[in-house]
């Protein structure tokens, strides 16, 4: 008998679980050929999400939870979610119920003819700001355009996973994760099935434009150097620039003279060097950053509870 593992992050989910459940309750019990496992990853919630998990876990021994110490994010409660699911294949699904449970045995019946990666293409993006929809788009159209391979768009975290890709993914022990990317860059047979993308049925979202820009930069200096080559291209262009601005003032001077003038073309020109500057070094200081975090060696996460049992 296969087994199926079923991983949700939690990041204050106490009202969403109760809806949650029994639609996963329902898809286990109506395909009984599998042994399931759901495994929730409490991702430092503060509100009652820890307790919720632990009265589950009670009533039904599918149900797992891992307790991290602290909140980590998203990604990181993932990876920990990679390391202690026991499936042969897992499925990754929101507590929000915008991913719909019942797109699984779809999921199931291309993994069963041999796709290893079957994602979920959103068709909707269910109730969402203008703004926040067209600011996604284009960051997935810049990460597509300098990256080496091919980038999902409108894909999020709801996929089915084969085993050899959760153990591919699990060696990649990154701090500054972004695993959409990562879901490309492992590669795999993959199989695309779309869905429109319901609301959340309670709570709010965790994700707020900061944090939602900080995952797209990491999104692109994890997987391409191209702002380094831009800011080398533009540093060239503009000393170029520069050189031949100063050969026209010499021979202007030696020419027609030099009175004095052009003060503000002047702080202009110094302004604008100096905004390239910065702007150079702002890159390289995010790419050394990442070098920083990454050579301090870390855990990813830290665990203090799973299924009742202390760890820390």
């Amino acid at each position: 008998m296969k087994k199926i593992s079923i991983l949700i992050p939690c990041h204050n989910e106490e009202q969403s679980l109760p809806l949650l459940y029994p639609e996963l309750v329902k898809l286990m019990d109506g395909h009984a050929a599998y042994e399931w496992e759901l495994m929730f990853v409490n991702d430092g919630s503060t509100d009652g999400t820890l307790q919720a998990l632990r009265q589950l876990r009670r009533q039904d021994k599918r149900v797992n939870y891992v307790d991290l110490s602290r909140n980590f994010g998203k990604e990181t409660a993932m990876l920990a979610g990679f390391d202690y699911v026991t499936g042969d294949c897992m499925v990754i699904i929101d507590a929000d119920l915008q991913d719909p449970p019942e797109l699984i045995p779809e999921m199931l019946q291309w993994w069963e003819q041999g796709y290893e990666d079957v994602y979920a293409r959103r068709k909707t993006r269910g109730r969402e700001s203008w703004l926040r929809k067209r600011l996604s788009l284009l960051f997935y159209r810049i990460l597509q355009s300098s990256s080496r391979f091919d980038v999902l768009q409108n894909v999020g975290d709801f996929r089915l996973l084969d085993r050899r890709c959760i153990n591919a993914l699990k060696k990649m022990r990154e701090s500054e994760r972004y695993t959409k990317g990562m879901y490309c860059w492992i590669g795999f047979k993959k199989k695309e099935i779309l869905f429109d993308r319901g609301d959340r049925v309670a709570g709010n979202s965790s994700w707020n434009f900061r944090q939602l820009f900080s995952l797209a930069i990491d999104g692109i200096t994890s997987f391409t150097t191209v702002p380094l080559r831009v800011s080398t291209i533009v540093g060239f262009i503009v000393s170029m620039l520069a050189f031949v601005y100063m050969i026209y003032v010499f021979i202007k001077a030696l020419i027609w003279g030099d009175p004095v003038q052009g003060y503000p073309s002047l702080v202009i020109l110094l302004l604008f060097l100096g905004g390239i500057q910065l702007l150079s070094l702002g890159i390289i200081g995010e790419y050394i950053g990442r070098i920083y975090n990454e050579a301090k060696n870390r855990p990813d996460y830290l665990v203090r509870e799973f299924n009742d049992e202390n760890v820390l």
